[in-house]
């Protein structure tokens, strides 16, 4: 039977060990702050092809129809891949509940108001907390001049109007925050536990333990535990100085719970299972290494893999910690909340297969 008090006093242990070990401290609590200073000053704007929605309400007229020839040239840029909505659709409700602050309206009339010479405005959707959105603005405006030079010699028939979507965005630290904590939920459990669980293998410090009546299943849920109170320290710190350090908006909601307690099992699990099948500490730094910083970058943790290519946004989508990451946005940049139980669905289930596996292959014992 599991043994809450071994629980208790493992977790109690592993805690005083680890709060008086200054490098692991810094890199738990500090690290992911320095980096929200550093990142909080600085705004990328590097960007691959951009996913942008677009509503076409023109009917067209005289046999033509502008507006999707407009449609057309964006899509053959190297910078947009226009995703089309039915004019059916609310378009800024549909922005939301798609997590994305970029878009486009065709008028109705477009066309006939170009044929007649008559001016026309095209809105462009952004958020000033997106680093695709300016890219995106400036990217139709390119294309509106360029219709309007091939035309009317340049007069400014098709003019943009800007509008900004209804998000608690205000700067690009609401879309950093989220993901330094999807970074620190990734890092601290797994770089330590691929060392804890290769070193005490090696060591013989795991059949040490066996002479115990701690049992393995009580190590465990000690560590994750752990992990876990550690992932809601970093949460407050990290919500606490962007607020106040740089104003930043954030939605806090009760749906933060669950990604703030699959995360760190499921790492907490994988870095198990990485320490224990590896052969040796070295061995197990190394895949460590290579499991973990992919994920780091291609996850949307620092920038939205919107600005990606194809290829790496395929990859990300089969990477753990994307769902980490878009889950916190959901919740506290979006607050779209049925994507967010989407992305807690799939994450449950990674969890839910990485710690049967970390528990199965886990032994005090070498065969």
């Amino acid at each position: 039977m599991i043994s809450f008090r071994r629980i208790y006093v493992d977790f109690k242990v592993f805690s005083i060990g680890y709060l008086r070990n200054k490098f692991g401290l810094f890199f738990g609590l500090i690290f992911p702050v320095v980096l929200i200073l550093i990142f909080g000053a600085i705004f990328s704007g590097d960007t691959g092809t951009i996913n942008v929605y677009a509503q076409n309400q023109d009917t067209g007229a005289f046999n033509q129809n502008i507006g999707n020839q407009f449609l057309i040239a964006l899509n053959e840029s190297s910078t947009i891949k226009v995703i089309t909505v039915d004019i059916s659709e609310n378009f800024p409700d549909y922005l939301a509940t798609h997590s994305s602050s970029d878009g486009i309206i065709i008028p109705p009339n477009f066309t006939e108001n170009y044929l007649l010479e008559q001016p026309v405005n095209i809105t462009v959707y952004g958020s000033p907390a997106s680093s695709t959105s300016g890219i995106v603005s400036g990217t139709v405006s390119g294309y509106a001049n360029y219709f309007n030079l091939q035309r009317f010699n340049g007069s400014m028939i098709i003019s943009l109007n800007s509008t900004t979507v209804s998000t608690n965005q205000s700067s690009y630290i609401d879309f950093l925050i989220p993901g330094l904590i999807a970074f620190s939920i990734l890092t601290n459990p797994m770089f330590s536990l691929v060392n804890i669980a290769a070193d005490y293998k090696k060591n013989k410090l795991f059949r040490q333990l066996s002479l115990t009546p701690l049992t393995k299943m009580e190590w465990l849920i000690a560590k994750v535990l752990f992990y876990i109170a550690l992932s809601f320290a970093g949460f407050l710190l990290m919500v606490g100085v962007g607020v106040f350090a740089f104003g930043a908006h954030v939605t806090l909601s009760i749906w933060l719970i669950p990604f703030l307690i699959l995360g760190p099992l499921l790492f907490a699990s994988l870095g198990m299972l990485v320490g224990t099948v590896a052969k040796n500490p070295e061995t197990a730094g190394v895949i460590g290494n290579i499991v973990t910083f992919p994920m780091m970058f291609l996850a949307g943790t620092f920038f939205p893999i919107d600005i990606m290519p194809e290829y790496l946004q395929t990859i990300a989508h089969a990477l753990p910690l994307f769902y980490v990451t878009e889950g916190l946005n959901n919740v506290m940049v979006y607050n779209n909340i049925p994507n967010a139980l989407i992305d807690i669905a799939i994450l449950g289930t990674i969890t839910l297969v990485i710690f049967c596996l970390a528990v199965k292959l886990f032994k005090w014992r070498d065969d």
